[in-house]
Formats: structure tokens, sequence, C-alpha cells
């Protein structure tokens, strides 16, 4: 670590519980409610005073939450659908069948104008195992107001991580090759194409097949770089004891570069899920499963890329999110999953929601 940079410490204040699994989560405007997308569907977190509200549900698990004007989410689901919900009225606005598979992840842009989504079913092309073509466009963009189809993009499945550049000008996808490909959201062009093999595993013990890929990408604040993460490569894919990763890439050059990842001696094992920026751009916080090692939080100095936080929260997390001012990070996630009861009575709650004080 660089003596240059400031060690940080991430303190937890409040803890929250949703009957089942967050898969994704989005923080209200007003920072006092939390909307969740969950197994079981969409609800919305109050925090002061705690109370929980199931606002509806998708025919399957739900993938992502997203904020739009006026009272107004989107969420997207393994059902394939885009779901948009007017929170005050509590009434479903409108329903789109996005994709023929699952809705892997989606990304609302800063200005909350379009909606980006991604898909795809990793099947065996060859007896080398590379994945076959996608059966259907990879990545969808549309618009927020009316839900109009305005782009359909090409990728190599499955895609699982999408990001809106904050220029609200591109958007990025990365997929279980370690394929990052950006698109130009004003024709559909394509604006960059790149491959890191160090996210994509081939399971030579247990799993003859490609594992693991990019879990979430981010563009830093000025929209000239992306963060990616995910695990690092290993021989037995099924035991999850890659490296804790992120790549920091400069992809407006001619040949995008890499310019930065987790330093050595900074991580221990386990799938990262996801990224996200401090408003100011002071640090990234990244978070996700562990499996070995003493944290699944952290946080990273965005200029020097050294670890200056970190927590071990116990759960696997799936979306981590600062609060405007930077002073706070809301994390949520998932513990475990119980196991059927033999009678009727409900299981315990096992999403988990957090929030941090940085200090």
């Amino acid at each position: 670590m660089s003596e240059a940079t400031k060690t940080l410490t991430l303190k937890k204040t409040q803890d929250w519980k949703l009957p089942t699994s967050v898969l994704d989560a989005a923080l209200a405007d007003d920072e006092n409610a939390m909307i969740a997308g969950c197994m079981d569907g969409v609800y919305r977190l109050q925090f002061e005073p705690h109370q929980e509200e199931l606002l509806y549900q998708h025919e399957s698990y739900v993938s992502s939450v997203g904020l739009l004007k006026e009272n107004q989410i989107v969420s997207a689901g393994y059902d394939g659908g885009l779901r948009w919900f007017d929170v005050e009225q509590r009434k479903l606005l409108r329903t789109t069948r996005a994709h023929d598979f699952w809705s892997w992840d989606m990304s609302v842009s800063a200005d909350r104008s379009r909606i980006a989504s991604v898909t795809g079913q990793y099947l065996a092309g060859s007896y080398k195992y590379e994945p076959q073509s996608e059966k259907e466009p990879s990545l969808k963009v549309f618009a927020a107001d009316s839900g109009d189809l305005l782009h359909q993009l090409p990728h190599i499945p499955s895609t699982q991580a999408v990001a809106i550049s904050p220029d609200n000008r591109f958007v990025a996808a990365g997929n279980l090759m370690g394929e990052v490909r950006v698109f130009d959201l004003d024709n559909g062009q394509m604006a960059a194409n790149w491959t890191t093999p160090d996210f994509t595993s081939w399971g030579i013990i247990k799993s003859h097949c490609y594992l693991g890929g990019i879990f979430d990408l981010q563009f830093t604040p000025d929209s000239q770089s992306l963060l990616l993460c995910g695990m690092g490569p290993m021989r037995d894919p099924m035991a999850g004891n890659g490296r804790q990763l992120w790549q920091r890439w400069d992809w407006k050059k001619e040949t995008p570069t890499l310019l930065d990842q987790t330093h050595q001696g900074q991580s221990g094992e386990g799938l990262m899920e996801t990224l996200a920026i401090h408003p100011r751009s002071e640090h990234f916080a990244m978070g996700g499963r562990l499996r070995g090692g003493d944290w699944n939080l952290a946080l990273f100095d965005l200029d020097s890329g050294d670890r200056i936080a970190s927590a071990k929260t116990g759960f696997r997390i799936t979306r981590v999110q600062y609060t405007a001012d930077g002073k706070s990070l809301f994390v949520a996630g998932t513990q475990g999953q119980p196991k059927p009861k033999k009678d009727d009575s409900p299981l315990p709650p096992f999403g988990r929601v957090e929030r941090y004080e940085i200090g």
C-alpha cells in the first residue's frame, strides 16, 4: 500500500431483514427507503420507522431493480420481463417481454431516460465447450418513459453484466468469457471490444464447462474507464476459491488497456458480484461471497487501487450503494437459504440489508 493512501473504517450501524434473498436493491432518493428485488418479488423497505411491503411480483426471481422518475420503479426478472410500477399509486403500469431467457442484469441511465437489460444462456457450441452464438439479441435498450425498444445489440451468451455511462452516451456489457462490448447509445454502433480471460474458469476437476465471467461493471464518473469485477480463474470452479478480483480498463484507447487490478496480497477468495463508485470519486466499493480470507466487502482508493477498508459481513452481498454524501454505504444480499420445514410454518427471513458508516 502506498504511503499516500489513507485507510478508512467501515462500521455497521443498522441492519434489516427481508423474507427472501435480496438479488438487487436501489436506495430511494430520500434515502429513507430501499426498493429490493427479491426471490419472491419487489419490496419497499422503509428504514425509519421500520416497515416492509411486498409491492408486486414477477413470474420468477427478480434479478434487478432501478429508480425512474415520478415515484416509478422498473424491475427485471428471470422470467425475461421488465415491469414498471408506480410506488405512490401502488399500481403496475407496464409489462414488457424483454427476453426469451433470464434478464441477468439491468441498468438505468443517470438521467433515467433509458433502461438496458442483458440475457443469454450458456450452451456448449462444440467439443471445446465455447458458448454457442446467441439465439436472441443479448443486450436490449428501452425508453424508460414508454417502454419502446431502442436498440437490440449483439454479444456472446451468457451476458451477465450491463452499465450505462454517467454521461448517458454509452452502454457496456460483459459476459461469461470475459468479453466486454461498449456501444454508442445514439446509433447503436460498437465503440469498443476486448476480452480479459482473468474472470473465466474452465473446470477440469468436477465441472467440464466454463464458469464465472464478469458479474458487474461500472463506468467511472468521467465515463473514461470501466471497472469490472468477478473472481479469478481456478482449476475447480465449483469450489469458488478464485481470487477476489476487480480490474480497471481504459476502454477509449484504440486498443483498450488494463490500468489496474486487485493488488497482490490485498484479496482473499470468493466471487465478487457488485461494484459502486463514491459520488466524489474518492474510492469504490466491491462486495460478494466469501470463500476464504477475512473480507467480502471492501473499499479501494480509485486513484491508487489500494484497499483502504474492509469488513466481513457474514452473508453474500449482491448490491452495494453509497449515499449521496458518500458518508455511508448500504449493503444488500442474502444469508444462506433455510431448508424447507416439514410443517407449514414460515421460513425465517434470509434477506439482508445493512448500513455502514465510512470513517
